[in-house]
């Protein structure tokens, strides 16, 4: 038997099938092979079909029966993973009434600004750990000022996430995590954010019904087996954002563990027991996925944009051909500090954790009879993990206690010099895991059937490829950070 889990991404949609006996991994496949388009109607907008998202849903459905030569009636169940912020819309007839406007969209930053100011800013960081944002509600408040004709045709809206289990099942549900994201759910009250939809002027009846994220979220029907190829009748029974979902794959579950990812952006994400925020400025603080009223687990997102960008900007305009282990390889025969040669990676647009600094990168410090390429790639490294441990330090004052630190086997992490420099400026070891969002939700929702007895269980298949340790010589690392953090200030002050 088997459970099924899908990552719903901007750029494709993964599928993983697992065995329900021990959660290990029978297949992955992705669709489709090229990247699903993003449109941009407008400078700064972001906008998919969502039935595109579930075209290859279904496409990868097929593949994984057809590949495996399984039976389809073996599959037990669904667990759902999507691109956190989206808005989509959908009228009586549950169809969309407008392209989803997704996470990287950004037309809506002034209006919730605008509702921030109106609702309170002490009443919205007490109640919802957040400002409104550029998040799902604003998006929707944007459509209902500038869209009336479809806003008056909304049934329900909802979570790119829920719209998938929509298509599977016929119903129109949330979760308390989704509704975080979306900023809308009160932890004081333990409820949806009524009273920020009424000062936004939007009827409260157009939230989903509410279901934990562990819990049978719905039932495939009739319709949604015919187009998907999977069994009418069984349950869906996780969904979540990518960042939660990305740290439950991790077994990041309880306070001090920390989850990062460093692709061409880079997250920190953070357990937290702690329902209360100074730094909603700087990170997002949201409901993870084994949140409850009585323990409290909130995740604290700390997003860098110009990560990973900035080392393959490198890559491909600076170097000829080079790889990137061949790159790290070069920067590791440079000494700690790079020989004063100093990148700041803010290159990809404005900055949340630099109270939206948009500046752009600066290489410092560049001597033409001292520096070679080796330093450059080592300058970059070193400051793309910097940038990590600032944010890092931002989650310590907002009153996260790091006590471990997971990450995934991508690019950035597979460079020792970048992950060891992050290990021993937080004084912490980090685990490399391989794992993907699709096989963690596929796990979640085994493990809120009962074939599991924890997350952990569900994830022992999982070997830690690598551990990166502090080394014990740091006085170098530490000089190079604090010379660096100098620079940053004055990037940011001036």
């Amino acid at each position: 038997m088997y459970w099924i889990g899908f990552d719903i991404g901007s750029s494709s949609i993964k599928a993983a099938l697992i065995n329900a006996d021990d959660g290990s991994v029978r297949d992955i496949a992705q669709q489709p092979r090229q990247e699903m388009p993003i449109d941009s109607p407008n400078r700064g907008w972001a906008e998919q079909d969502p039935d595109l998202w579930w075209k290859y849903v279904c496409a990868a459905i097929q593949e994984l029966i057809s590949k495996n030569n399984i039976v389809k009636t073996d599959i037990k169940g669904i667990g759902i993973s999507y691109q956190m912020h989206g808005l989509v819309t959908v009228g009586k007839d549950l169809q969309p009434l407008r392209p989803s406007i997704i996470w990287c969209d950004s037309r809506a930053v002034e209006t919730g600004e605008q509702l921030f100011q109106k609702a309170g800013k002490t009443k919205c960081v007490e109640h919802l750990l957040n400002a409104p944002g550029n998040f799902t509600l604003s998006k929707l408040k944007w459509v209902k000022d500038n869209e009336p004709g479809i806003y008056g045709k909304i049934h329900k809206f909802m979570l790119p996430g829920d719209y998938i289990a929509l298509k599977l099942s016929g119903e129109c549900v949330t979760t308390p995590s989704g509704l975080s994201e979306g900023i809308l759910w009160d932890f004081k009250e333990n409820a949806p954010a009524t009273w920020l939809l009424e000062e936004a002027g939007i009827d409260p009846s157009l939230v989903s019904e509410v279901r934990p994220s562990f819990s049978e979220q719905g039932f495939v029907g009739k319709q949604g087996a015919a187009e998907s190829g999977l069994p009418e009748g069984i349950p869906i029974m996780y969904r979540a954002g990518d960042q939660p979902n990305n740290a439950l794959s991790l077994n990041v579950m309880e306070p001090g563990q920390i989850a990062a990812t460093g692709g061409t952006s880079g997250v920190v994400y953070a357990i937290s027991d702690l329902e209360h925020t100074k730094e909603h400025t700087r990170i997002n603080s949201f409901a993870h996925t084994n949140h409850s009223i009585n323990d409290p687990r909130i995740g604290k997102l700390l997003c860098i944009n110009g990560t990973g960008i900035q080392y393959s900007w490198i890559k491909n305009e600076l170097t000829k051909g080079l790889s990137y282990d061949n790159m790290n390889q070069q920067a590791e025969s440079i000494p700690v500090g790079s020989e004063g040669l100093q990148i700041l990676p803010f290159g990809n647009g404005a900055e949340r954790m630099l109270e939206n600094c948009n500046k752009g990168s600066r290489v410092l410090n560049l001597n033409f009879n001292v520096h070679k390429a080796p330093h450059l790639f080592r300058a970059a490294l070193e400051g793309i993990a910097f940038s990590f441990v600032y944010g890092m330090e931002i989650l310590q004052n907002d009153g996260v206690e790091i006590t471990s630190i997971k990450a995934g086997n991508d690019n950035l992490f597979r460079a020792e010099l970048f992950s060891q420099t992050i290990a021993t400026l937080t004084n912490s070891k980090i685990d490399i895991v391989q794992t993907t969002g699709a096989v963690g939700a596929a796990r979640a929702a085994a493990f809120a059937h009962g074939d599991f007895a924890s997350i952990g269980e569900a994830t022992a298949s999982d070997a830690i490829q690598m551990t990166h340790e502090p080394v014990a010589s740091s006085d170098a690392y530490h000089e190079a950070y604090q010379t660096w953090k100098k620079e940053l200030k004055k990037y940011i002050d001036n």
